[in-house]
């Protein structure tokens, strides 16, 4: 996530930079202070929505009477709007300006986050969360180019790694706080949260960087590619949220969205292949670097995080996990990210940036395959180890490849580049999540029936094993059937979801040749890793 952002945003804020008749000088002292505490805590606030609604999803959906699957709606819908906003944030900064917009994004995410905690009804939440992640967008890009212009030239470092270091912990403090909030208070709180350190954040933003805006001016708006977009997008995320629960295309409804995706997706590429100001490059795509880079960040991006959501659902569900303890088993993710990420920066620049990024999809693929071997008796300690070390290839994934998208692209195209490769890797999380979910299910209900299909009444076996839960437990027959039915339903999802983690370990191993068709250019690391870190 921070990659692909944090480049956008630092080539914008040359860009303006160029633009503007005249550079404010650096910022110095107690403003200095005051103004990175207020931009960081921004970058915090917005990463921590993106983690700390998993934990709480059971409870979201248990209050609001609607299925997980359903409940999970609440994270694709989010990174949906979240992605579609992302290649507006250029034209948006030069229309309206950076710290407006910056602002005006905070504030807008405060509403959002109050509408979202006090939605009484799903569709009120999505609604809510649809907001939320639009005004998203832009605050990652602007938060990291504020703090770039604000630090000397010199001190650019320190600038990178403090916004590095912010948005890393936000996934880490994620879950654990998601997880205490909704135990000891309501899941509400989850999104109350933003609002004091949203209100914070714009007050001081605002008050510090006012006198800073950099320079407006009017550019045409591509509304066409905008409008087809969002079309096709929205279209093909609703399809995937409802298709297992319609029967997929047994389903009129599911076949008329496949139509309007595919229709509208079509005539996106034709028009933005033709328009003079296209809303997304697309043209990009026909470099190999930048081809081989995005496809490769995005397909890890959607296994990664899917099996992010998934693995807190499975253990609140079927491991009885309190939404607490399972927030706190997934937070040691990124552990190794804060400690690597400072050593990585030095590295890059030296190597075949090629090395580090197979290297962190073979650490993926053996924490999933880890992860498959999983039972419905693993302890805790079990579960952690995997997590903690998915931190060593987290913290070798985003910025190699990163390097190796830019690669070879004049500068003014980097922008653009930045850009489309982060809008396809964050609609990838919310398409994987929808996937990922669906495989789990769909290999749940083929594990359940391979499980009973010998528990017939007439199976002398099958009377043996009622008998013997009855007589352990002290159970009436129906009680011993209810427990029967709920420990296969119990295995057969411990088994889905160890092969949605041996299909993702796989995944992992099948796209290193992506890797390997590009040439990025020698010497055009060190500044792509340092834009992108």
């Amino acid at each position: 996530m921070t990659s692909n952002d944090s480049t956008e945003s630092a080539r914008h804020n040359i860009m303006d930079n160029a633009n503007s008749t005249q550079t404010p000088p650096p910022l110095t002292g107690g403003r200095l202070i005051l103004a990175s505490l207020a931009v960081a805590l921004a970058t915090f606030m917005n990463v921590l929505d993106s983690s700390i609604a998993n934990v709480a999803i059971p409870t979201i959906s248990g209050n609001l009477g609607v299925s997980v699957d359903e409940g999970t709606w609440v994270i694709t819908l989010f990174a949906a709007a979240n992605a579609v906003s992302i290649p507006l944030t250029g034209w948006l900064t030069q229309r309206v300006g950076q710290i407006r917009l910056f602002v005006w994004s905070i504030v807008l995410f405060v509403i959002s986050s109050w509408a979202c905690g006090i939605a009484p009804t799903l569709p009120m939440l999505l609604a809510a969360r649809i907001v939320q992640g639009a005004v998203a967008g832009p605050m990652i890009p602007l938060s990291q180019a504020i703090l770039l212009g604000s630090y000397p030239k010199e001190r650019s470092a320190t600038a990178i790694a403090l916004w590095a270091m912010t948005a890393t912990v936000g996934p880490i403090a994620g879950p654990a706080l998601g997880g205490w909030m909704t135990d000891r208070y309501s899941w509400s709180w989850i999104f109350y949260i933003n609002i004091p350190v949203g209100l914070f954040a714009a007050v001081v933003t605002w008050m510090i960087y006012r006198d800073r805006e950099t320079q407006v001016r009017r550019l045409p708006i591509d509304t066409v590619g905008l409008i087809s977009l969002i079309t096709w997008v929205g279209t093909l995320q609703i399809m995937l949220d409802k298709g297992k629960d319609l029967d997929w295309f047994d389903s009129p409804v599911i076949c008329v969205l496949a139509v309007v995706t595919a229709v509208s997706f079509v005539f996106f590429l034709m028009w933005e292949l033709t328009d003079k100001n296209p809303i997304i490059d697309v043209r990009l795509f026909a470099g190999r670097n930048f081809r081989g880079g995005t496809i490769a960040i995005s397909v890890a991006f959607g296994v990664f995080f899917s099996n992010l959501v998934l693995l807190p659902q499975w253990m609140q569900q079927y491991l009885n996990y309190p939404s607490i303890n399972a927030g706190l088993v997934t937070a040691p993710l990124g552990i190794f990210a804060v400690i690597l990420m400072p050593v990585l920066s030095r590295v890059v620049p030296k190597v075949d940036v090629r090395m580090l990024a197979t290297g962190a999809f073979l650490g993926f693929a053996a924490v999933f395959f880890m992860r498959a071997n999983y039972t419905t008796g693993v302890d805790t300690w079990t579960l952690v180890l995997p997590t903690l070390l998915q931190g060593i290839p987290m913290a070798l994934f985003f910025v190699p490849l990163t390097v190796i998208l830019l690669s070879g692209l004049p500068a003014e195209r980097i922008p653009a580049a930045a850009g489309l490769s982060n809008f396809v890797r964050v609609f990838t999380g919310a398409v994987g999540t929808s996937l990922a979910s669906t495989l789990w299910y769909d290999r749940s209900i083929h594990h359940h029936a391979r499980l009973t299909e010998h528990a017939a009444p007439t199976s002398p076996a099958f009377q043996q094993s009622v008998e013997a839960i009855r007589h352990t437990l002290n159970f009436s027959p129906s009680q011993a059937m209810a427990f029967f039915e709920k420990t296969v339903v119990t295995q057969a999802a411990m088994l889905g979801l160890d092969d949605v983690f041996w299909i993702s370990g796989v995944i992992f191993i099948v796209i290193i040749p992506l890797i390997w068709m590009t040439k990025p250019e020698k010497g055009a690391a060190g500044e792509a890793a340092a834009a992108a870190h």
